[in-house]
């Protein structure tokens, strides 16, 4: 029997250390990598994430496994801080984890996703977003 996708949810977070929206603006400022998982439905309902680059999630560990041929260029080493949004804070949790079995293992993720961000009076961009395919 399948433990289901709320077990498989609590188990990806277990090893995690999720970031508030607060502290996300500190770490990219520090650093890390902010990748913006949503499709482009809802980036365009939402908004745009300021300094975010936008990886879809089929495609994901490609451009962020710094030994794969198609990854990005600011996929410079598995110790870079990758913090991963989506539009509530669920499958970029699971896409956090996923990232940190690849090894790249300060990936996380940010709570709430972009509506956190937005409760938390966090301005959106209004630059075209920088999309990674």
């Amino acid at each position: 029997m399948c433990p289901g996708v709320d077990a498989l949810l609590e188990q990806a977070r277990a090893g995690l250390r999720r970031l508030t929206p607060h502290e996300t603006v500190e770490a990219v400022r520090r650093g890390a990598l902010l990748v913006d998982t949503r499709p482009e439905a809802q980036r365009r309902k939402q908004g745009e994430l300021p300094g975010a680059i936008v990886i879809e999630r089929n495609v994901l560990e490609w451009r962020l496994d710094p030994a794969s041929a198609w990854r990005i260029p600011e996929a410079v080493g598995y110790d870079r801080q990758v913090v991963v949004v989506c539009a509530e804070g669920y499958s970029s949790s699971l896409a956090a984890a996923g990232l940190q079995a690849l090894g790249l293992r300060q990936a996380t993720d940010m709570i709430g996703g972009v509506q956190g961000w937005r409760e938390s009076g966090l301005p959106m961009s209004d630059r075209p977003a920088d999309v990674r395919y």
